[in-house]
């Protein structure tokens, strides 16, 4: 393809590189380092004058030096005249502080869509945002893909009872994503209640449907500390479920995460690779990773050659 450049910021260099060997492209040189004071610097190591520019950054690990690495390789694109630049940001940072739930409280998500807005980007690309009205906090296109097309082709390949299986959300912000995926598998769905007291810490679960001698499938956006989707096992297992899967599409894992899904009865807890996951599954065999290399790579394609996004992976599986 003309006219294109991708770059990998230093989140996640393995989804890049698979990007564009997808799309049979080399990455661009691109050069990151910080100075002794911890300030990052950014050397883009070839032109980009009238290019089409996309720069895959991931918000995982160390979120906050990778969200600004990914801010000065915007910048640094825009100045060097790039006719258009596009933040791939598979998972979006602050995704979860979407909305003024308490008095005071920052609307975290709506203020890093601000600094994306003026370091110079000109379109986004993310992946199953935590809460769809994120996409309003722009005034620049945003295309929200979604990993259901490579959820659904893994679960008719690796779960064989998948035609008796149960589709759980393991809380009610989660029920539309898990009520789609169950109508295109034709099987139940059930949703858990869960009330907190307190931020990652859940204090008591309803089950809300049936798993009785079927197999339950656990799908949810993210998993953090894993106190949720650990609890909602349980909850499953005692509600009479003879196996317990949990799809994610963002395995952020931090905290005691791996060591809960250790003890937990998950028959496999499978991710996505918008996070690099390589030191995670080295310390839990459960782990199983989706490639989601494809669904971002076509959307850059189609994105670049002025086609539709968005009806593509909401309608036509893999």
């Amino acid at each position: 393809m003309p006219n294109i450049k991708i770059f990998s910021g230093s989140s996640h260099p393995d989804l890049g590189q698979k990007i564009s060997d997808r799309l049979g492209l080399e990455l661009g040189k691109v050069v990151t380092k910080k100075f002794s004071n911890q300030e990052t610097c950014v050397e883009i190591g070839e032109s980009v004058r009238g290019e089409d520019v996309y720069i895959v950054q991931s918000g995982c690990g160390e979120i906050n030096d990778n969200l600004m690495e990914l801010l000065i390789m915007i910048n640094a694109c825009k100045i060097a005249s790039a006719s258009r630049v596009t933040a791939v940001i598979p998972c979006f940072p602050y995704a979860r502080q979407d909305k003024k739930d308490k008095s005071r409280a920052p609307i975290s998500a709506k203020l890093v869509a601000n600094m994306l807005s003026v370091s110079g980007a000109d379109h986004i690309i993310t992946m199953d945002l935590h809460a769809s009205q994120i996409q309003g906090f722009f005034d620049i296109p945003v295309d929200n893909l979604y990993a259901e097309p490579a959820v659904l082709k893994w679960i008719k390949e690796n779960i064989n009872e998948w035609k008796n299986c149960t589709v759980v959300s393991p809380d009610a912000g989660g029920a539309k994503r898990v009520t789609s995926i169950a109508d295109r598998l034709n099987v139940d769905f059930a949703l858990i209640h869960k009330e907190r007291k307190k931020a990652n810490e859940v204090d008591r679960m309803v089950l809300v449907g049936d798993v009785k001698d079927r197999v339950a499938i656990l799908v949810d956006d993210m998993a953090d500390t894993c106190g949720t989707i650990c609890h909602a096992a349980d909850k499953l297992v005692s509600a009479g479920a003879t196996k317990v899967y949990a799809i994610l599409t963002h395995g952020i894992f931090s905290g005691p995460a791996i060591t809960r899904i250790n003890n937990a009865c998950f028959e496999a807890v499978v991710v996505t690779n918008t996070i690099p996951q390589e030191d995670k599954m080295k310390h839990c065999s459960k782990i199983q990773v989706i490639d989601i290399s494809m669904i971002l790579a076509e959307a850059i394609r189609r994105t670049h050659n002025g086609e539709s996004v968005s009806y593509l992976f909401s309608h036509v599986p893999l």
